[in-house]
């Protein structure tokens, strides 16, 4: 209680008790939840990011159309620059930088 150094004491049946548990957890829930989701956005990453002329949303792109950077080291020249948004010379950049 605001202005009071004494705790509000509840018996462990009581209802209100049970439903300030129930918030505290679902605060904690979707506190966690949000911190997971931060970390998992800035914690994908690849040696593709360090290709000049590819950032996150290239990036993305060739990881959903082949599945992983070793389907990226897999892909042919062409079968790279078919996916929209990228170039023969990026394919050419992008093998080269990859070892191909």
């Amino acid at each position: 209680m605001p202005g009071s150094s004494d705790p509000v004491l509840l018996d462990r049946r009581n209802r209100a008790l049970h439903l300030l548990q129930r918030i505290r957890d679902e605060a904690h829930r979707f506190a966690v939840r949000y911190n997971r989701k931060l970390r998992k956005k800035h914690t994908i990453r690849s040696d593709l990011g360090e290709i000049p002329g590819i950032g996150p949303q290239r990036q993305r792109t060739l990881l959903r159309r082949f599945g992983s950077l070793k389907g990226v080291k897999e892909a042919t020249k062409e079968e790279i620059s078919r996916v929209p948004g990228f170039s023969q010379a990026l394919a050419s950049r992008i093998l080269t930088y990859l070892g191909r």
